[in-house]
């Protein structure tokens, strides 16, 4: 009867993919852990909390009460305060965070899938599809992206939703560049020039071969670029061409906010510190991806 042959501890790490590996690294990153919960609970809270919140203490983002304005924190029936409507804090930072978290997500995606999909398509075909995308990317870099934000915000009503297209359409440049680089690279190695010797479709090539290779860095890529967009959307809310109220996003309650630094300085406190932690741990799950998909620092 054959003997069952027995991998030893370093063999069988040895054997695990790049993915397994970079899973099990990220497991014992605990800051980074951290921050993903941090997000994910957040992001949760945000969408489940506020008709919770409604039903259960018959809080209301956009009713006014003039006896309740400048509420402080920890007052009865509101725990973060009152605004200068008397409009709850807690309920419009919850409201306020599904706005700003959904142009994060869906704008980061959005310009992530431009940004591939034009950076693979100008690595791999060169020629002149090259020239028009590298173009349009120098181009587009040669114009300040704040002047190009309050253009397109000025031509169209800044609503979220068009805040997101307006922030994708804006917002794939860099990935698009960082995708070309690592496509041009890419496509010389030896296992794209065997796919392409057995006869492989050019598509396939791009998709099967060269696009998983660079997966990590669009990974990475797509942490920071959400984390961007938060800032960037508090940005635009301050010159006044971002998300209208009374629409709440954290970005306008800020702004909304300055006015009264001194009446209502928990107006200034809950909506920045929710701002500063939400990007931070963006950043902090980018770096932590980061390391754990560094192909280099698994093989160590």
């Amino acid at each position: 009867m054959p003997s069952i042959v027995k991998l030893d501890p370093a063999e069988k790490r040895r054997a695990r993919s790049l993915w397994q590996v970079a899973f099990a690294h990220f497991l014992r990153d605990r800051l980074s852990m951290l921050a993903l919960l941090t997000l994910l609970l957040l992001t949760v809270a945000c969408i489940i909390a506020p008709p919770i919140l409604e039903d259960t203490f018959g809080l209301n983002a956009t009713r006014t009460a003039v006896t309740d304005r400048f509420q402080l924190p920890g007052t009865e029936g509101h725990l973060l305060g009152t605004d200068h409507l008397g409009r709850d804090q807690l309920i419009r930072i919850l409201y306020g965070g599904r706005i700003s978290l959904a142009i994060a997500y869906s704008a980061s995606v959005l310009a992530v899938l431009i940004g591939v999909t034009l950076g693979l398509a100008s690595g791999y075909y060169s020629g002149r599809i090259d020239d028009l995308i590298t173009w349009l990317i120098n181009t587009l870099n040669a114009i300040p992206p704040l002047f190009l934000l309050l253009v397109a915000a000025a031509l169209w009503q800044p609503s979220a939703e068009v805040l997101i297209l307006i922030l994708a359409a804006l917002g794939w440049i860099g990935t698009s560049r960082l995708v070309r680089g690592e496509t041009l690279a890419l496509k010389e190695r030896d296992f794209v020039l065997a796919a392409r010797a057995v006869g492989a479709s050019n598509l396939r090539i791009a998709v099967l071969h060269i696009l998983p290779n660079i997966l990590p860095l669009i990974i990475v890529t797509l942490t920071i670029i959400a984390g961007n967009l938060i800032l960037t959307e508090s940005g635009l809310s301050y010159l006044g061409v971002g998300v209208q109220p009374p629409t709440p996003t954290w970005g306008n309650m800020l702004t909304d906010s300055r006015s009264y630094f001194v009446t209502g300085i928990h107006l200034v406190v809950w909506p920045g510190i929710f701002i500063l932690v939400t990007v931070l741990c963006f950043y902090l799950v980018g770096d932590g991806l980061r390391d754990a998909l560094d192909p280099r620092r698994n093989r160590r």
